[in-house]
C-alpha cells in the first residue's frame, strides 16, 4: 500500500482565507492543495458550519514548515502532525 504523500495542516473558514494561505505558502515554495465541499464552492458561497470549511494540505515532507509559517494568523486551526 502506498504510503500518503500530503498532510492536512489546517481548517480555515471560507475560500478566501484559503486561497490567501495557499499564495503565502507557494511564495515560500510550499505545495498546496485545498479540498473544500462542492456545495461551498457555488456560483453564491455558503460559509455556514463545516459547508464553508476549507482542508489545507500540504507535502508531508513540507508540513512541519509550513505549520511554522502560519503561526500566529487569526482564524486558522493548525492541526498538529498526525
Amino acid at each position: 500500500m502506498d504510503e500518503l504523500k500530503w498532510e492536512r495542516i489546517a481548517n480555515v473558514q471560507g475560500r478566501l482565507d484559503a486561497d490567501l494561505i495557499e499564495s503565502y505558502l507557494e511564495a515560500h515554495g510550499i505545495d498546496v492543495e485545498l479540498i473544500q465541499e462542492a456545495l461551498g464552492r457555488s456560483i453564491y458561497p455558503v460559509t455556514i458550519d463545516h459547508l464553508g470549511q476549507v482542508q489545507v494540505f500540504v507535502p508531508k515532507e513540507k508540513a512541519d514548515e509550513a505549520r511554522e509559517l502560519l503561526q500566529g494568523l487569526e482564524d486558522v486551526t493548525i492541526l498538529e502532525e498526525e
